[in-house]
């Protein structure tokens, strides 16, 4: 019982501890905003935005005409149908009718040795005329005109090579607001992003939601060809990006863009465990993240249900001593949940669901191990992917 004990003594440390860098977020991020700057930078570069979809028919309207309505002085939108069999193709080709800003690549087939999004962004920055490239999804929706302006001058004027501006969650399903933070969450205890905006840490990090590359950096980086078989193909992008020398930044959005990654239960699982697959290709990372997982965040919980019922049944001081230091933890883990919630713009509401959401989460890094080693299939939009074996 006194190792039981001294041990949730410890994790509740941990928990009292992350309130360190919590403070220190508060007071030293600065998420970007549409009053961060007064405008675009003086000389303003073109930017080409790139967006790829498919079967995105829900979303691509909203997406585009939010992109269409930048006040960014030069600018021009190519949207890439990848193989699209809903409405996607029409409804980009209604919109380019009235906008010259949009011009609209249809790719029928998929690239040999490609996977789809890869082989898609490839074909649109095929026709990209701009000195910058934004990369993003077609779940996106801009809810400021001022998206463009206000990354590309904090680009420019940071000397940044690649600047990933991260996504608001847009998350009005019950299962998205408990799963999301939980492996936001897990992300960020790798990639800190403190450390991804040192170019001294090879630390790298990068949300395709929405992603600012000069062009020549780009290109030196070898496009998506380097890529071109990965299924988080940002992550992946950014590790490059820092390789090559290159400054790389991630900045978090107050008011500029939303995102609805997933939808429901079953989307979000998935989705999740490829994330995890595709960024950790490891089985070490995943196995450090379902450890820590269960140990850190689980444990409380399953301590003080235990202990709860040992005193029911007549335990001794023993067990009193397990269950008052379990509830200690579990009540320091809330209080930390609260306030990332409150800083990762998550549904505040949700933060007693923390434990639940790591209970699945649990779930979805096992699925990606089972993927890394080769006995799940990767299944995304329509299309079944190779998922390699790897023990790095």
């Amino acid at each position: 019982m006194w190792a039981w004990t001294t041990l949730l003594g410890l994790v509740a440390l941990v928990w009292l501890s992350r309130h360190i860098p919590l403070t220190r977020s508060e007071r030293t991020d600065r998420p970007l905003a549409s009053d961060s700057y007064e405008g675009p930078p003086a000389d303003p570069p073109r930017v080409s935005v790139v967006v790829a979809a498919k079967d995105e028919e829900a979303n691509i309207r909203g997406c585009i005409e939010t992109l269409l309505n930048q006040d960014y002085p030069d600018f021009e939108v190519i949207a890439v149908d990848d193989r699209s069999s809903d409405r996607t193709g029409a409804i980009l080709d209604e919109l380019a009718r009235r906008s010259d800003r949009l011009s609209v690549v249809h790719v029928t087939e998929l690239r040999e040795g490609w996977y789809g999004k890869n082989n898609a962004m490839r074909e649109g920055i095929a026709r990209a005329t701009g000195e910058w490239l934004c990369l993003g999804d077609a779940d996106c929706r801009q809810i400021s005109e001022r998206s463009l302006s206000m990354a590309v001058r904090h680009a420019v004027d940071g000397g940044i090579d690649f600047l990933s501006v991260l996504p608001i969650m847009r998350t009005p399903g019950f299962w998205e607001r408990v799963l999301q933070p939980v492996c936001g969450a897990i992300m960020i205890f790798w990639f800190r992003p403190e450390k991804v905006n040192d170019p001294r840490s090879k630390t790298a990090y990068a949300n395709g939601a929405f992603m600012l590359i000069r062009r020549d950096a780009y290109e030196r980086m070898g496009g998506h060809e380097p890529v071109k078989t990965e299924v988080n193909e940002d992550m992946h992008l950014a590790r490059i990006c820092k390789q090559q020398g290159l400054r790389l930044a991630v900045v978090q959005n107050r008011d500029l863009y939303t995102v609805r990654m997933y939808q429901g239960f079953a989307q979000t699982f998935r989705g999740w465990s490829r994330i995890f697959y595709g960024c950790f290709k490891s089985f070490r990372r995943l196995l450090i993240s379902l450890t820590t997982l269960t140990l850190i965040s689980l444990s409380p919980w399953i301590s003080l249900a235990i202990g709860l019922v040992g005193l029911l049944a007549g335990g001794g001081s023993g067990w009193t001593a397990v269950t008052v230091a379990a509830a200690a933890a579990c009540v320091v883990q809330l209080t930390v949940m609260w306030r990332f919630y409150r800083v990762s713009q998550a549904d505040r509401r949700y933060f007693i669901t923390y434990p639940v959401g790591c209970v699945i989460a649990v779930g979805m890094l096992v699925n990606a191990m089972l993927k890394l080693g080769g006995l799940m299939r990767i299944t995304w939009r329509g299309t079944r992917y190779r998922a390699d074996r790897s023990t790095g």
